[in-house]
């Protein structure tokens, strides 16, 4: 995937405003929904991008969005970020098993209102490198579970591997 075709997977589901923003983007590898999502963040936001590997990022990105890498696992680690106006999970959240337990922990991260946009393939059959899939239809059950009451697909395409991705936006109010 091109950073073009994930900045338009994910474009939508971003609430456009001028005041900058923290983000944390869980599971970031190698980067590139980092650099999408720093293309669609206003000036002068910031971005913590997480990952158990180790990786090389630019410190700035997209339009003057500073990026901080943090080597950790998102789900066994405590954060520490500060308040965060939105978490970006692209190709993490199947790897998650006990998905409410770490809703319920990244809850405690946000300044007000939590904002999830959520990127995975739309299946149910796991995988070696999909152990725990979670379909947009199970993705809204989990959330709504939870209290989330603003659940929408906002973007969709091909994988390379088959079927569809989506993009999810997810929120309270």
């Amino acid at each position: 995937m091109t950073k073009s075709e994930a900045v338009a997977l994910i474009g939508k589901g971003i609430n456009s405003s001028d005041q900058p923003q923290h983000w944390a983007d869980l599971g970031c590898g190698t980067g590139l929904f980092t650099e999408a999502l720093a293309d669609l963040l206003p000036a002068g936001s910031s971005i913590t991008a997480i990952d158990v590997n180790r990786q090389h990022l630019p410190a700035i990105m997209g339009n003057a969005v500073s990026v901080q890498f943090k080597k950790a696992d998102f789900v066994a680690d405590e954060l520490h970020e500060g308040l965060l106006n939105g978490i970006l999970m692209a190709n993490a959240l199947h790897f998650v098993k006990d998905k409410i337990k770490l809703i319920q922990k990244l809850e405690q991260q946000f300044n007000s209102g939590a904002q999830f946009l959520v990127v995975e393939y739309d299946h149910s059959q796991a995988n070696q490198w999909e152990p725990y899939p979670i379909p947009f239809t199970a993705l809204k059950e989990l959330f709504a579970g939870l209290g989330y009451n603003r659940i929408k697909k906002t973007g969709e395409r091909q994988s390379v591997y088959g079927g569809n991705m989506y993009a999810a936006h997810i929120s309270k109010n």
